[in-house]
């Protein structure tokens, strides 16, 4: 990895990759498939270790039909389960999201909470589930630290921390509001098919010019 620029030159650096990838796609969207607030929130704990085309794939036919707290609750847990066995640790989730759903329908009449710590309350929401609804939904300028953002913050010499959470605090703390939530969308889609772990593809990368790992800037 490249050795850490200074905090001002990092500072600096986000700025003009974020413009970058701002030109490239002004208007970066969840790819996440959904229609309603809860949805949204069922899609995002399905898609722990599992990928967004997996999730949608199971969903989208349920959600067009009119997926609801009260649909979910009628399925149960088991019922719930039988339609969502070809995503990863279903069977774990669907207790998740049975849980949370009869929790939003005794505390919150259906609606999904918008504080963080009533988010992290319901069952198989963690701090990055949390950050996804909040900056989605609510617009507050939040950057969710999955595989595909640590992995490309660190490869842009943003970061060298060990844990997501910990990358979180500090591209928060390089990152202006102003870009948020939109830059949390720009380092996925990077990520996701560009940056991929394996074997990135620099060269049709809008970055290859600046980024410190870049295979096209170490042969300028």
């Amino acid at each position: 990895m490249p050795r850490l620029a200074s905090l001002a030159r990092r500072r600096e650096a986000v700025i003009q990759i974020l413009e970058k990838l701002r030109e490239q796609n002004p208007d970066p969207r969840c790819e996440l498939i959904y229609f309603t607030d809860y949805q949204l929130l069922v899609s995002v704990v399905l898609s722990a270790q599992a990928t967004d085309r997996q999730v949608n794939k199971v969903m989208e036919p349920l959600y067009a039909q009119g997926f609801t707290p009260e649909v979910m609750l009628g399925w149960g847990e088991q019922g719930f389960l039988q339609r969502i066995r070809s995503i990863g640790l279903a069977p774990t989730k669907a207790k998740n999201v049975a849980k949370l759903t009869a929790i939003l329908m005794e505390k919150y009449q259906g609606r999904v909470p918008q504080t963080r710590e009533e988010l992290e309350a319901l069952p198989g929401v963690g701090r990055k589930t949390a950050n996804v609804i909040l900056g989605e939904l609510h617009r507050h300028p939040t950057l969710a630290v999955d595989t595909h953002v640590f992995r490309v913050t660190q490869r842009l010499g943003l970061h060298e921390e060990k844990a997501a959470e910990k990358a979180e605090m500090v591209l928060l703390d390089l990152v202006p509001p102003s870009y948020l939530p939109a830059a949390h969308h720009w380092f996925i889609l990077l990520g996701r098919y560009v940056c991929k772990a394996r074997v990135p593809e620099c060269e049709r990368c809008v970055l290859n010019q600046i980024c410190p790992s870049s295979s096209v800037r170490r042969r300028l």
